[in-house]
């Protein structure tokens, strides 16, 4: 099968599972002419640097497969990317200056949390829909003051259920967690102690700030307590430094990841450190160990094997930043508007309804909750010979 091919059918299946692109309705010579312009505000260099590149990888080649599946009734998508340096003041410029473009319909912005918090404000105040992939429930919540704010990836409370199923389920009495010390490692820090607390299971933490890259004294701390699992609630590069510095400490219990540790599918250097570690993630991240039974499943097969295909690698976060893509096309498409201009409105209204089993997994949008993603899009995943696998 050709790359082009693939990537056509891989665009066909998600625009198909929107249930969206119907589009009799739509399609005048004018229309064909007006590209969908998205605006990314991402990471590109600083500290998050490789997750924001990830999703510039992700965004581009999701653009390029719509773009090339007729599935646009005759239009093309066009992206416009800013890097935000990882700096939230940055980052609220940008989201200026894409507001201020009238010809942009609406705005993806990356994982850093800080920077969609710190743009819910001007984000309400331009009425320009944007869609976050950062984690922080602060950013969707409350939906009331973020009518314009969206959010996809794992939220908090998902995860600290799911890895409370596992650590119950292995016996676990007593945990370490070291979490981030930012809106989602807080939001995280709380949302597992109560679901440890619900099960009898007792924890001791250590928080670590984003950008700090020697974390040896607080696993070490963590550790010397001897605890039953080692839980990691960081962005990836710091859990893969965690793991290590566990492994140096002697640590003999079992890690565990939250779905904000995901990155790359192969743990290059972190992989003896992170041997038989688990970790909550959805799906996609290992769809190559799933039979594909369904149009979803295949779809998501297809995606993995693009990228892969294109960029020598996989990368977890890659998934939602192509769902963004998705959500905001099939919006476009169904505001029904003339295509010479841009009803942010419109776009924001079909957004806060939408339904799509994406890349990622089953998201639905509803006006009392604008964090899409479904707990069911979680799975256990478990690390084995340098890469994640399909736990089971």
């Amino acid at each position: 099968m050709t790359p082009i091919r693939s990537a056509t059918i891989a665009a066909l299946a998600s625009v198909v599972l929107a249930g969206t692109l119907t589009g009799c309705q739509f399609g005048t010579e004018d229309e064909a002419a007006s590209p969908i312009v998205i605006a990314a505000d991402l990471e590109l260099s600083g500290a998050a640097a490789p997750v924001g590149k990830a999703y510039q990888r992700a965004l581009e080649l999701k653009v390029e497969q719509l773009n090339s599946s007729g599935a646009l009734n005759g239009r093309r998508i066009e992206l416009k990317v800013k890097d935000n340096r990882s700096d939230a003041s940055e980052s609220l410029r940008n989201i200026g200056d894409f507001s201020n473009d009238s010809r942009v319909s609406a705005i993806i912005m990356g994982g850093c949390n800080e920077c969609a918090i710190g743009a819910v404000r001007t984000i309400n105040e331009k009425k320009i829909p944007t869609i976050a992939l950062a984690g922080s429930g602060a950013i969707a919540n409350p939906v009331a003051d973020r009518r314009y704010v969206f959010k996809l990836g794992p939220n908090a409370a998902d995860s600290a259920a799911a890895l409370t199923t596992e650590l119950r389920r292995k016996g676990v009495r007593n945990v370490g967690l070291l979490h981030s010390d930012d809106d989602y490692g807080r939001e995280g820090l709380t949302a597992l102690d109560r679901e440890l607390d619900k099960v009898g299971i007792k924890l001791r933490q250590a928080a670590v700030r984003i950008t700090d890259t020697e974390i040896s004294q607080p696993i070490r701390t963590l550790t010397a307590r001897k605890p039953d699992a080692l839980v990691v609630w960081t962005p990836p590069e710091q859990a893969a430094l965690a793991a290590t510095s566990a492994q140096q400490a002697g640590f003999t219990g079992s890690l565990y990841f939250d779905a904000g540790a995901a990155g790359d599918l192969f743990l290059g250097s972190a992989a003896r450190a992170t041997e038989r570690a688990t970790l909550v993630f959805t799906q996609t991240m290992v769809i190559d160990d799933v039979i594909a039974t369904t149009p979803a499943k295949a779809a998501r097969r297809q995606w993995f094997q693009d990228y892969t295909a294109r960029f020598g690698g996989y990368n977890g976060a890659s998934s939602f930043a192509a769902d963004a893509v998705q959500l905001i096309a099939d919006a476009e498409l169904r505001t029904g508007s003339p295509a010479e201009r841009v009803d942010r409105d419109g776009i924001r209204d079909v957004l806060e309804t939408s339904q799509l089993d994406g890349l990622s997994g089953p998201i639905r949008m509803t006006p009392d909750n604008h964090s899409g993603l479904m707990p069911q899009a979680l799975t256990t995943l478990v690390a084995r010979n340098g890469r994640w696998r399909l736990a089971g």
